[in-house]
């Protein structure tokens, strides 16, 4: 069974990495000061933390499904199935969008498999290579799906926002918390257990979020992945908005810190993720492997 992998750049996934791994990535588009882009091919992060500094105004929308439904059409003339894997319902409308196109279209039906494991950034990336792995070892689209949403509640994602300008623009924090917030220099530390962002601590050094994440990510092996953790099954990988230097220490202390777990990959987070945080943002994410 021939099958090719999507996923939309909400993933981390850039298109040359898309290529290498030969899976399909549609692109999410990112308005700045109303004027669409494309993150790696009209847009580069360079370019977009460019128009952050010169305090340009930036919201984000949903991948075309038109767009999305000619790239699978395409992509069945050469192959028997599609996997897309979405940015979780949480987060976004899209993978709710696309299931009802491949039920609905007949020429998807059956073939197209939107697997929405409410997953995003690093922990929806390491979904598509789990997938690419399975396929690799001869399983059908199906029995991929079913592993996939079976699988999915394993995964934690913790951030530090380093600025609350981007949460207050985006309506997740009135102008008078971000306010205060601002005033105290409060870095709050967010978390995505698979469904939306939501508040976990506050602390007001980088030094204290970081060690906050590694508590709650420790956490998480010893309890509700305990299983996953001994059977030597879940990973580690890091994101960040424009902070790589932050990153690579964040990277060392992780691996110092859980030696037998394994380290992936620091990634950029796409800039769809960034719009909604802005820069200097850290994160670390668990999540299970195939």
């Amino acid at each position: 069974m021939k099958i090719v992998l999507m996923a939309d750049s909400s993933s981390g996934i850039s298109q040359k990495e898309a290529k290498e791994l030969g899976v399909l990535i549609a692109p999410v588009p990112v308005y700045i000061n109303d004027e669409q882009y494309f993150e790696d091919l009209t847009l580069t992060q360079e370019q977009f933390y460019k128009k952050l500094q010169e305090d340009a105004n930036v919201s984000t929308s949903q991948p075309n499904p038109d767009t999305v439904a000619e790239m699978w059409a395409k992509a069945l003339e050469d192959n028997d199935a599609v996997i897309y894997v979405p940015i979780s319902s949480g987060l976004s409308e899209t993978g709710h969008i696309l299931a009802k196109v491949a039920e609905n279209d007949e020429r998807f039906r059956g073939k197209v498999f939107v697997a929405d494991n409410h997953r995003v950034s690093i922990t929806q990336r390491q979904s598509v290579l789990d997938a690419l792995a399975m396929a690799k070892d001869g399983k059908t689209a199906q029995e991929i799906y079913d592993y996939m949403m079976e699988t999915a509640p394993k995964t934690s994602i913790y951030i530090m926002v380093d600025t609350l300008k981007y949460l207050k623009k985006g309506g997740r924090l009135t102008p008078a918390a971000a306010a205060i917030g601002t005033l105290l220099k409060i870095k709050p530390v967010l978390q995505i257990q698979g469904e939306k962002l939501d508040q976990y601590a506050k602390v007001r050094k980088v030094s204290d979020a970081k060690r906050t994440m590694m508590d709650a990510i420790k956490k998480d092996l010893t309890t509700r992945f305990k299983d996953y953790t001994d059977a030597g099954k879940m990973t580690f990988a890091i994101a960040h908005t424009n902070n790589l230097a932050e990153a690579e220490k964040f990277r060392d202390e992780v691996k110092a810190e859980f030696p037998n777990v394994e380290f992936t990959v620091i990634k950029p987070l796409s800039l769809s993720v960034a719009s909604h945080i802005g820069p200097g943002a850290l994160a670390i994410g668990c999540v299970s492997k195939y």
